[in-house]
């Protein structure tokens, strides 16, 4: 990269970084439904005889959200490794890059509350 102050590299990194962002609040939504459908479908019919167990449908459910909570840990691990390779040229003029990641970190603990509380419900 040039010398002259280029913040392309920074910007591709941070879109990349809320892309994971959605990615993982996709999956710990995903994995919400999944876990409380098969609640609902547990109170609703509760003798079914080619329904799935309700403990696989949570098991399903709580891997998904996990998986959410682990993306959003892993991609602000990886954002701030290129955060750390970039040169202070490539960073604009007073932007604030640590709130991305501060974001993502918010998302990953709310996916684990989320874990935690339908874990002890069950």
């Amino acid at each position: 990269m040039s010398d002259a102050k280029d913040p392309r590299v920074l910007f591709a990194a941070e879109r990349t970084l809320l892309a994971w962002n959605r990615t993982s609040i996709a999956l710990i939504a995903f994995g919400f439904v999944v876990e409380r459908s098969g609640l609902l479908m547990a109170v609703l019919v509760p003798n079914a005889p080619t329904g799935l167990p309700y403990w696989l449908i949570f098991s399903v459910g709580m891997g998904f959200i996990i998986l959410g909570t682990f993306t959003a840990l892993y991609s602000s691990r990886q954002f701030a490794k290129v955060l750390a390779n970039l040169k202070p040229a490539d960073f604009p003029d007073g932007y604030a890059t640590k709130w991305s990641i501060a974001i993502n970190l918010l998302v990953a603990l709310m996916g684990a509350v989320i874990a935690l509380a339908l874990a002890l419900a069950h």
